[in-house]
C-alpha cells in the first residue's frame, strides 16, 4: 500500500498545503468507513444486476418489456431478438435471477414482465443519456 499512500500524501499536500501523518491516517480511516458501508453482499447483488444487463440480448429484452408495460409471451420476445430458443431461455433465466423480470406460466405459454427494478434502471439510464449532461 506504499504507492497509494504516497499518492494520497501528495494529494493531501496539494489540498491542505501541508500534510501530516495524522491527516493521511484520518483520511484512510474515512475512506475505509466508506468502503465498509457499501457491504459485500449489496455490491455482489448490484454487480449481478449490472452483469445481467451487460449483454445486448438481455438488455434488449429488458428494454422491450419495460416499453411494453405489460406481460409478453416468450414467442413474442423470440420475435424481437435474434437468438435460439435455448439462448432466449438462458437470457430470460439470467434476468429473472437478477430480479429484472418476472415470469409465469399461463396454460401452455410462458409470459414475462419487467419488474420495478428494471423500470427504475431503464429510466435512470435513459435520463443519463438523454439530457443529464
Amino acid at each position: 500500500m506504499a504507492q497509494p499512500t504516497e499518492r494520497l500524501r501528495r494529494y493531501l499536500d496539494d489540498e491542505l498545503e501541508e500534510c501530516r501523518s495524522e491527516d493521511i491516517e484520518r483520511r484512510l480511516d474515512e475512506l475505509g468507513t466508506l468502503e465498509a458501508g457499501l457491504g459485500t453482499a449489496q455490491a455482489d447483488a448490484e454487480l449481478d444486476v449490472l452483469s445481467a444487463l451487460g449483454n445486448e440480448t438481455r438488455y434488449t429484452l429488458v428494454r422491450v418489456l419495460v416499453a411494453a408495460q405489460e406481460e409478453l409471451c416468450v414467442c413474442e420476445l423470440n420475435a424481437v431478438v435474434d437468438v435460439t430458443e435455448s439462448g432466449l431461455s438462458h437470457a430470460l433465466s439470467k434476468l429473472v435471477d437478477a430480479g429484472l423480470v418476472d415470469g409465469r406460466k399461463d396454460g401452455r405459454w410462458k409470459k414475462y414482465r419487467a419488474t420495478n427494478r428494471a423500470i427504475a434502471l431503464v429510466t435512470v439510464l435513459e435520463g443519463s443519456v438523454n439530457g443529464d449532461e
